[in-house]
């Protein structure tokens, strides 16, 4: 049977998502038959419109052990991704179906690892590609998964057991898993997952107007804006988001935008914390922060000069000069207040 190949269809426009292949590397699966495999990737890869705001595609490997062969956000191109794919070697021994899809779960779509955010509404979708049973509980860890948002497609080949392929899917099960006899045409599934993620899309036509991302329904669309982007009011054209704006940033003090992102800093006599955003005063007195020659007194973010008993502040405020008594000056005022004392004494005596 010939299934032609879908190179040339334009790829999916309409429905962003999350996916992730889950293939079985075990002993039971022939060198030759793990190429087929990576070639089924390699052509749902071409099918799809990947992109870092359309869909992201990771993959894990497994047998015995699990490997994630690379996350959601290493590859936003087809290119790098197939030669990616091109790359992952077979794992050999064992069939721990269950503990790659916790992996799943635990590893692969976080926020981390590249899985967009749950209030993104955009679907978390698992396809593992199996020649065996599994030799470990798989119920119970996929109807987790299943509870947690991801919708799981499971894809039998030859000796595949078919019940644990049920257990494994989400439903309806007739629309979620799939069974062919050998590696050798495993590819026709691809045009049924084409199908399945894809729908006519206006914005496969054109960018309808859009200057930067079009976005569509089905048979209408709308225009949004790459990250750090904000939609202008006509609904077609984007301008930079200043990261600086109120309720935009999480710094203390002072926002500096830096290229559609920002650094934090601090006003003067405040210093960066360690967290990148709030500041504390600085200790304005401490060595090489100051310039009094004698002494030096705090007051939250300045700070003022004094002088040592004996001296005197100079004019400049920061320099000190010792207290001369043989001043005239001086002199005059010693001898009024040591005659105003002595007068207040000879009062008291009387």
């Amino acid at each position: 049977v010939h299934f032609p190949s879908l190179l040339a269809d334009p790829a999916c426009k309409n429905r962003p998502l999350d996916l992730l292949f889950i293939v079985d590397s075990s002993r039971s699966v022939r060198p030759e038959e793990f190429e087929k495999v990576k070639l089924f990737l390699s052509e749902m890869i071409d099918t799809l419109d990947v992109g870092e705001r359309t869909t992201r595609v990771a993959v894990v490997n497994y047998a015995s052990t699990v490997r994630v062969e690379f996350p959601l956000r290493t590859h936003f191109d087809r290119v790098s991704l197939k030669e990616a794919v091109s790359h992952i070697a077979p794992l050999s021994a064992g069939t721990m179906t269950g503990l790659a899809i916790r992996t799943a779960m635990e590893e692969v779509f976080t926020e981390e690892m590249g899985a967009r955010p749950a209030t993104f509404s955009i679907p978390r979708v698992v396809i593992v590609v199996t020649d065996g049973r599994p030799q470990d509980q798989v119920q119970g860890v996929a109807a987790s998964a299943r509870t947690a948002g991801i919708e799981i497609y499971a894809v039998g080949v030859g000796r595949a057991d078919v019940q644990s392929l049920r257990m494994m899917a989400s439903e309806p099960l007739d629309e979620h898993v799939f069974y062919v006899e050998t590696y050798g045409v495993i590819e026709k599934l691809t045009s049924r997952f084409r199908e399945t993620f894809c729908a006519e899309s206006v914005c496969a036509l054109g960018s309808q107007g859009c200057q930067q991302l079009c976005v569509s329904d089905g048979a209408s669309h709308l225009c949004d804006c790459y990250e750090g982007y904000t939609l202008n009011p006509d609904k077609k054209t984007c301008s930079a988001v200043d990261p600086c704006a109120p309720g935009r940033h999480e710094c203390d003090q002072i926002c500096v935008s830096n290229n559609r992102s920002y650094v934090c800093d601090c006003y003067e006599g405040y210093t960066l914390n360690p967290d990148k955003t709030t500041c504390s005063a600085m200790d304005m007195c401490a060595p090489g922060r100051h310039d009094c020659a004698q002494v030096c007194l705090s007051n939250d973010g300045s700070y003022s000069c004094g002088c040592y008993e004996g001296y005197t502040l100079n004019p400049d405020k920061k320099t000190c000069s010792e207290f001369v008594y043989n001043s005239p000056k001086l002199r005059a005022t010693l001898f009024f207040h040591m005659y105003s004392s002595n007068m207040r004494s000879l009062a008291l005596l009387q």
